[in-house]
């Protein structure tokens, strides 16, 4: 089994500008970490990058290809993703609407991270679609499943560590930004980013 090295330098460089690039599961972390803290952020890291694990191996062993085949099933998979996104935007407004206990510099404590962050980046077929996409271009010479395999686990070394970094920057902001009105104004743009993505998700 061969593993081309010559095609690592552009791969790297095009990881880098993906990676870098705003998105929803960059989002979900970023709230999750302000609202409760480094743990909850890490823990809905490690759903995030589980979902993403469980789709480049989907693209590894080729039924990704196959998964792509049948539109049908995309749409099934879109308009999952996007009914929890409106889910979490539900949550996150009845959250608003409810009484709120006097203002603590405890963190806000999120139900289930890690669930939030697998079934977000699961139920999301551009994941997929984007990995089936991305990592064929850098195969080279290289042996395909062996290519993919490799290439696949440094693309999610390389955002994991960018992720990890807004996780860790966001959990020590956490704690100066408990007050009512802040936590008000992030819990609303949140709402709204994820009812934007999931009205996205539709009309894609």
């Amino acid at each position: 089994m061969k593993f081309d090295v010559s095609t690592l330098p552009a791969f790297l460089l095009a990881c880098l500008v993906v990676v870098i690039t705003p998105g929803m599961d960059a989002f979900l972390l970023l709230r999750t970490s302000l609202r409760a803290g480094t743990r909850a952020g890490l823990r809905t890291l490690a759903g995030v990058h589980t979902a993403s694990a469980v789709q480049i191996g989907l693209v590894v062993s080729g039924l990704g290809a196959l998964l792509a085949g049948y539109p049908a099933l995309l749409q099934v998979l879109r308009w999952l993703g996007a009914a929890y996104l409106a889910f979490l935007a539900v949550q996150i407004v009845r959250g608003l609407l409810r009484p709120r206990p006097a203002e603590s510099d405890e963190p806000v404590v999120v139900a289930h991270p890690f669930r939030q962050g697998f079934l977000s980046n699961l139920m999301n077929p551009k994941m997929l679609l984007f990995s089936l996409a991305f990592l064929p271009q850098f195969i080279g010479s290289g042996d395909a499943v062996l290519q993919l395999g490799v290439l696949g686990a440094l693309f999610l070394v390389l955002a994991a560590c960018w992720e990890g970094t807004i996780v860790l920057a966001a959990g020590r902001m956490s704690r100066r930004l408990q007050r009512r009105g802040v936590t008000t104004a992030l819990d609303a743009v949140s709402a709204a980013a994820f009812l934007t993505i999931s009205v996205g998700l539709v009309v894609a």
